[in-house]
């Protein structure tokens, strides 16, 4: 259309470059200075500046119309066309960084996805991260909130077991630095001047660095820093590029969310793991109290234990003795939870032999302190008991009471008798302070009552108490009732006065 033929050079490092129609043929003689300007010094091959596009020039070879009409109208559009090329590629090229990064961010949120601990996941991160933004190190530090250390979980380039841990307080560690800040930390040695700001022993392989913290948002939308990644020893040009920054920023915070959601998956793990641990301890406890059934038929008896946690300090215990006579126990440990069930656990233990091998009760008592005082003191505790035998053909309810208040026999007529503590709770006095009693019993007719202080001490809205009088209240109404009806009866008008539970609650009754 023009009549003439086109070759493109290119101007760079003192000589010409074919770029187009010039792959054949030496380029022509010019002189080339460091700037890419081309000064032609063959007339017969003159070379014409593309505009706008640095070091480009155009060689026109006539064929039919002069070359300077030719030049005149072709160039301009060489230009524009070379312009578009430029510009498509570095669309090409954005689109191109910008599919990487979002690749990246997938797989990252795919190696997150698979796996709840992030320790596990780090050195995959690490490696699509370093290959992406181009850093021949990288390293992830996460926050040791006892020890106020920032400690390396993974590394690439280096080894994890030669990194040392970082104080969170260290001016010179530029870790420590971005965790503190909460924002990142990073240094380009092509827009600074003299030394850069770190310390020269750490070995890198170029200056340029970037420490991102990794954070997380809380429920009030603010940011709370748990570790920092670093990147170093950059491929390529010695600096990490703003979208590079933008990109390691959103890593980070990807990383963060993943800690965070780690976290409360392992606390609802923990959480779900102690409750699975205290319903065994709360079964096991309830299998370590007696039945009532062991003391057979033509006995009136109930009774249960209702821990305010999960296990709890308070028990009973029932014995069968030759002779038709009944051993019945209550007892109340002085603190609750897994401590107080520990103890309880003890002296059941203990008290189903010493029972069986000792007739009195005092002397069943003493045995059974012997057996658990060092373990009272050592846990600095102590428990309220009362024990009883009751010996219907003889008329006799003999009862030892180590400090337990709560202690009735009711009678015909609801006349209410006190058993009274005779002695001192078990590991407050010494086994010489245990003594006996006795009191009447008739057969059928009467009730022993037991209960420990968290029935009494109950509280409702008010702080009022439900004491003692309403108890007594709701054995009188049942005295035609049965021990079972009477202690659900309890237990019931209890849990309605002091919805939850701010101590264990034991109830006994027993009528033979």
């Amino acid at each position: 259309m023009f009549g003439c033929r086109v070759r493109l050079w290119r101007a760079g490092r003192g000589r010409l470059r074919p770029v187009l129609g010039s792959e054949e043929g030496e380029p022509p003689q010019a002189r080339i200075d460091d700037h890419g300007f081309v000064e032609p010094t063959d007339p017969s091959r003159p070379l014409v500046r593309i505009p706008g596009l640095n070091g480009y020039w155009c060689e026109l070879l006539s064929t039919g119309s002069p070359q300077a009409d030719a030049a005149e109208r072709l160039v301009p559009l060489i230009a524009q066309l070379l312009d578009g090329e430029r510009e498509t590629l570095a669309l090409a090229k954005q689109l191109a960084s910008r599919y990487e990064e979002i690749e990246l961010l997938y797989t990252i949120a795919e190696v997150l996805g698979q796996t709840t601990r992030v320790d596990h996941a780090a050195e995959t991160i690490l490696q699509a991260v370093s290959t992406v933004v181009g850093a021949r190190r990288a390293s992830l530090y996460l926050h040791d909130e006892s020890a106020k250390l920032l400690r390396p979980i993974a590394s690439i380039g280096k080894s994890v077991a030669e990194l040392p841990p970082v104080a969170i307080d260290d001016r010179d560690s530029v870790a420590a630095r971005a965790y503190r800040s909460g924002d990142p930390v990073s240094y380009d040695p092509r827009r600074a001047s003299g030394r850069a700001p770190f310390d020269e022993r750490r070995g890198y392989l170029g200056s340029a660095y970037l420490s991102v913290p990794v954070t997380f948002r809380g429920k009030a939308a603010e940011s709370h820093p748990v570790g920092v990644l670093n990147l170093t020893d950059r491929v390529g040009a010695d600096a990490f590029s703003g979208g590079e920054q933008r990109l390691v920023r959103a890593v980070a915070a990807q990383i963060g969310a993943a800690l965070e959601h780690a976290r409360l998956v392992e606390r609802d793990v923990v959480r779900q793991r102690i409750n699975r641990e205290l319903e065994l301890a709360h079964g096991l406890q309830l299998k370590l109290l007696t039945s009532p059934e062991v003391l057979g038929s033509g006995v009136d008896v109930a009774a249960r234990c209702i821990p305010a946690r999960s296990v709890g300090g308070d028990f009973y215990h029932f014995v069968r003795l030759p002779g038709g006579r009944i051993g019945v126990m209550l007892g109340d440990v002085s603190s609750s939870g897994f401590s107080a069930a520990l103890i309880m656990a003890l002296v059941l233990s203990a008290a189903g032999i010493h029972a069986a091998e000792v007739a009195s009760p005092d002397g069943t008592l003493r045995r059974l302190l012997d057996s658990v005082e060092q373990d009272l003191r050592e846990t600095e505790m102590h428990l309220s008991l009362f024990y009883g035998v009751i010996d219907a053909r003889a008329g006799v309810l003999r009862y030892a009471n180590a400090g337990h208040p709560y202690a009735f026999r009711i009678g015909r007529g609801n006349r209410v008798e006190r058993l009274h503590a005779i002695s001192p709770p078990l590991g407050l006095a010494s086994r010489d302070a245990i003594t006996a009693a006795e009191t009447h019993w008739s057969a059928t007719e009467d009730r022993l009552l037991l209960f420990s202080d968290g029935i009494v001490e109950a509280r409702d809205d008010e702080g009022a108490q439900f004491g003692e009088e309403r108890v007594l209240a709701i054995a009188r109404r049942h005295e035609h009732r049965s021990s079972a009806e009477l202690v659900e009866g309890i237990l019931a008008a209890t849990s309605t006065f002091e919805s939850v539970a701010r101590d264990d609650r034991a109830v006994l009754a027993l009528r033979v």
